[in-house]
């Protein structure tokens, strides 16, 4: 009988080990939805920082999670879920929604590409929004929606206090964006910005990142 490699179960292993401590399980919960940085996760779960320290240390360590700097305040790092982490054992459907907001700084990338592929993937309705928009849409969103069967040219750059309503759900994926509005709730994707390279590769990298994240997301949310 042919089994899986001894490392691979390995990992396993020590993945449910991680997930046993229920602190540990509550963080990955949290990280299912978005990323948190370490203070906004002992705000959640009530605990010093010496002993979150530990457990995103274990979760770490189990290939569950990892950190980056944030692109705004490079003080600031964000916890993430790594990919394919939980395969298979994830949380079911929790959160219910009138409609997802998606909000980035300029809404001519992120946010914009965030909302047309959640409207492939969920019949919850979604719309996106900026902080300081732009003009126009970048032509690299333009064109990486495109390469991916999308289209964004129709598309305009909208200001967030003329699109939130009550009942949104709101991601923002954007550090600057997440950091400027402190008391906004909702959950955070710490997507880097394509533009800062403006590039195909970027362009593409930070798309592939939101299909994972929204295909994550999607079967988890139903209509409120």
């Amino acid at each position: 009988m042919n089994t899986e490699p001894v490392a691979a179960f390995q990992a396993r292993v020590a993945k449910h080990a991680a997930l046993a401590d229920p602190a540990r399980l509550r963080i990955v919960d949290l990280l299912t939805l978005g990323d948190f940085s370490p203070t906004e996760l002992q705000a959640e779960l009530g605990m010093p920082s010496n002993l979150l320290s530990h457990h995103l240390r274990a979760l770490e360590g189990a290939g569950l999670a990892t950190r980056h700097r944030s692109e705004a305040d490079r003080r600031r790092s964000y916890i993430r879920l790594a990919a394919g982490a939980l395969e298979g054992i994830a949380p079911g459907v929790e959160h219910g929604a009138t409609r997802v907001l998606f909000v980035c700084t300029r809404n001519s990338a992120r946010s914009q590409l965030a909302t047309a592929l959640w409207q492939q993937v969920s019949e919850i309705p979604s719309t996106s929004a900026g902080t300081h928009p732009a003009d126009r849409i970048a032509q690299g969103a333009i064109d990486v929606a495109r390469r991916h069967g999308l289209d964004l040219v129709n598309r305009l750059p909208r200001r967030l206090d003329q699109v939130a309503g009550d009942g949104d759900f709101v991601v923002t994926v954007c550090d600057n964006a997440h950091e400027e509005l402190t008391s906004l709730g909702g959950v955070h994707w710490s997507v880097q910005d394509p533009l800062r390279n403006n590039t195909e590769e970027a362009f593409e990298d930070a798309f592939i990142d939101i299909s994972r994240r929204i295909h994550d997301l999607a079967p988890r949310m139903h209509a409120a």
